[in-house]
């Protein structure tokens, strides 16, 4: 059917939680929603028959308009497909007080991440301490020997973090994964806001919505914060791959949003000790990248010579204290997935806390009992690529067949340190307009957290991500999921 062509009124009365497999965030019991969520839900079925779909398609229409799209990479003929990022109307909603307990672990965690990267590219305490396991960290083709050493300004090496959050059938927030390279994803969150205010203006007004869109006026204030000691005034720019980038939109977005300069390697040159951009009335000097490309690409003259992205000299300059580079080189080894299993103990080391948010259990192939584990329950678990991303390189047992099974088997018996494996999770569900119906699907959350100078800002909500296609725990949109604006309430 097409949701255009759909005029019944928008009803819950068919929705069905199955409260005793999956948390829903909307719905405690069919017919039940819970109390604060009981005023969205009446305002929704009180709109007119076909309106929500008519909406619907309106944002898709605007979506459209702004080209707000991502892109997706074919392994078979090594091309890419540009595609329009799909779009929930319904909101996720998030209470005032559970965003607080949130908000407090995410800065728990990325502080201790920070004191982590300062760690092991200085003093490596936690290694001498048996913290975590010396070869689990320079024997990491994310730890880069080039970064020992190393103090980025301020003391910042994560200036953009983006956390992905779930929560188990108890409706228990965990940690899924840490992205501490170069997270992408909050354009989306700022034009899915615009978007869903003007498709549900009032009750957008009615539910007293924390605001999202001052994203990247805090993202240019922390970057500005971390120039180069002496500078009042830094230049930032955003360093792109290029267009044919699948977050080119982000760069794109953030760079016109904050006011700064969009280029690429070629714009950049090393001259006279500093980092100066090409213009057209001659060089000049740029003190702060927010770089957007790996940091093999960064420089050809210490990480790979035959990048043709990067700045010849880029990391002796950075070295030296002349260019702030935000994330600092050498951040991956802190959002690798082997790692992960170890911030818990982190944060107790550094912070001598307890975590606020749990991470999901983890076993470890490389060990050998948990190998064994993980190989007799294969059909139970999800096994992911220690440096895999997007959904893929990965199995989820239960959805597996036992072919395979099997044949993931013999990679983790071959590569056992590559890989780790975890519970197959209920991921909490939402109601979601499908196909002119509301359904549940499986969502989670990637909160996105600035660290300038003596400040963190975290973005209140963040991207929720969800599995479009019915019973997948799989949100990556280059997998069939889209997002969904995400509310966080002032009041409740």
């Amino acid at each position: 059917m097409n949701p255009g062509e759909n005029n019944t009124a928008i009803s819950f009365s068919g929705y069905h939680p199955e409260a005793e497999h999956y948390h829903d965030e909307v719905f405690q019991a069919p017919g039940k929603p819970w109390p604060w969520a009981d005023q969205l839900i009446q305002a929704l079925e009180a709109l007119p028959p076909g309106e929500l779909q008519r909406r619907q398609l309106a944002s898709d229409a605007l979506l459209l308009e702004r080209g707000i799209t991502f892109t997706v990479y074919n392994d078979d003929d090594g091309g890419s497909t540009e595609r329009i990022f799909p779009f929930d109307v319904l909101p996720r909603v998030i209470t005032s007080k559970e965003w607080g307990r949130l908000e407090r672990g995410l800065h728990q965690r990325i502080t201790a991440l920070n004191c982590f990267l300062d760690d092991v590219y200085g003093a490596q305490h936690c290694l001498r301490d048996g913290i975590i396991p010396e070869s689990l960290v320079l024997g990491n083709p994310a730890y880069r020997k080039q970064c020992q050493d190393l103090r980025p300004p301020g003391g910042v090496w994560i200036n953009v973090a983006g956390i992905d959050l779930i929560r188990d059938a108890q409706g228990v927030a965990h940690v899924l994964e840490d992205n501490c390279r170069c997270p992408s994803g909050v354009s989306y969150v700022v034009e899915n806001r615009r978007v869903l205010k003007r498709t549900l203006p009032r009750i957008f007004e009615r539910m007293d919505v924390r605001p999202v869109d001052d994203y990247p006026l805090h993202l240019l204030h922390a970057l500005r914060s971390v120039g180069p000691a002496g500078n009042p005034d830094p230049l930032v720019v955003v360093l792109t791959p290029g267009r044919y980038n699948s977050a080119y939109y982000e760069h794109t977005f953030l760079a016109q949003q904050m006011g700064v300069d969009l280029v690429e390697g070629g714009d950049l040159v090393v001259h006279d000790g500093y980092v100066q951009m090409r213009t057209t009335h001659g060089l000049q000097r740029v003190d702060v990248i927010y770089r957007r490309i790996d940091d093999d690409f960064l420089d050809p003259l210490c990480f790979r010579e035959d990048s043709m992205l990067g700045v010849p000299g880029l990391m002796q300059v950075y070295r030296e204290g002349r260019v702030t580079l935000a994330n600092a080189p050498g951040t991956g080894i802190a959002d690798d997935k082997a790692v992960y299993a170890f911030v818990p103990d982190l944060i107790r080391y550094y912070l001598e806390d307890d975590p606020i948010i749990p991470n999901v259990p983890t076993y470890l192939c490389a060990r050998d009992d948990e190998r064994a584990y993980v190989l007799e329950h294969l059909h139970e678990l999800v096994v992911k690529a220690v440096d895999g991303a997007g959904g893929y390189g990965m199995l989820i047992g239960p959805h597996a067949s036992q072919a395979e099974r099997e044949a993931f088997a013999t990679i983790i018996r071959e590569r056992p340190h590559k890989y780790i494996a975890q519970p197959t999770l209920n991921l909490s569900r939402v109601p979601t307009l499908i196909d002119g119906c509301v359904q549940p699907r499986h969502v989670d959350l990637r909160p996105f957290i600035l660290s300038g100078r003596n400040s963190t800002y975290i973005q209140p909500g963040g991207l929720t991500r969800v599995a479009l296609r019915k019973g997948s725990l799989v949100v990556n949109s280059s997998q069939g999921g889209g997002s969904k604006d995400t509310w966080v309430l002032n009041a409740c």
